[in-house]
């Protein structure tokens, strides 16, 4: 099951229109990216050399770039592009933010490197069904040191699970296929695959070693669960705490809405 390039860029420019506006007072998901954001911080100073794979409308990019990173975002969405390029142009990232056509399958072709943390944000490499045509150029793109934070989702979602109760079982156990499902984005059907940590982490092969793994968003609703935290404040902020309990915590660290997996590379 492949998707050509063309049909997942057209469905993600048709996205576009709406993902930004998705994201507006979406308490979930403004504490998902903050988790990643934060995350990263923790790793590189500022001044660092950042490359966003997937980057989308670019606003994680157009964060860490207004935070003092040097950002080169990157996705093959013309629609999310035009977006993107719109916040490198806002004076708060001080052409600290370069937007480029590029697909996180086709990294040979950079010739920026080396950069010092490269990273993946909210499932952008589901899309593919094997994630080494992206890790086989990051031993060139990286630096000695460097970082790979991606973002997947993982197969366990309990949170899908519940669908069953709704006799939803092509909800329910969509993860689980072993072939990957089909993603409707904006009527254009996306083929997607989901990794368990262990296969994410594998596909980095030698030379890189695993400093972390966390959940997110495993007790609290996954992203499109837009309405939750404003129907039910209580509840949310108490699945959030839970959320930030167990996280790191074996199994439940691969397991979520997605999970944080951060690879070193050692030589």
């Amino acid at each position: 099951m492949r998707n050509p390039p063309s049909s997942t860029a057209e469905a993600f420019s048709l996205k576009a229109a709406i993902y930004d506006d998705f994201g507006e007072d979406h308490p979930n998901l403004a504490r998902m990216r903050a988790r990643v954001r934060d995350h990263i911080r923790s790793l590189v100073s500022p001044g660092s050399r950042l490359l966003e794979l997937n980057a989308g409308t670019g606003a994680d990019a157009a964060h860490l770039a207004a935070a003092g990173y040097r950002v080169l975002a990157t996705d093959i969405s013309p629609g999310m592009l035009a977006r993107a390029h719109s916040r490198a142009a806002d004076p708060e990232t001080e052409g600290r933010l370069t937007v480029r056509p590029l697909s996180f399958t086709d990294l040979a072709l950079l010739d920026e490197a080396p950069f010092n943390l490269v990273y993946s944000n909210m499932g952008g490499l589901n899309c593919v069904p094997d994630l080494e045509p992206v890790t086989k150029e990051l031993p060139r793109i990286l630096a000695p040191g460097g970082y790979a934070v991606f973002i997947i989702m993982p197969r366990v979602c309990p949170w899908e699970w519940a669908a069953v109760l709704r006799g939803d079982f092509r909800t329910a156990f969509r993860r689980l296929r072993p072939g990957g499902t089909i993603a409707n984005v904006e009527g254009i059907g996306v083929p997607t695959w989901y990794f368990t940590a262990g296969r994410a982490a594998a596909a980095f092969g030698d030379g890189f070693e695993r400093t972390g793994l966390e959940s997110l968003a495993l007790a609290a609703p996954p992203a499109d669960r837009k309405s939750f935290a404003h129907r039910r404040p209580r509840l949310f902020k108490m699945l959030t705490r839970i959320d930030d309990r167990i996280a790191q915590l074996p199994p439940f660290r691969g397991w979520g809405d997605f999970y944080i997996l951060t690879m070193r590379r050692t030589t």
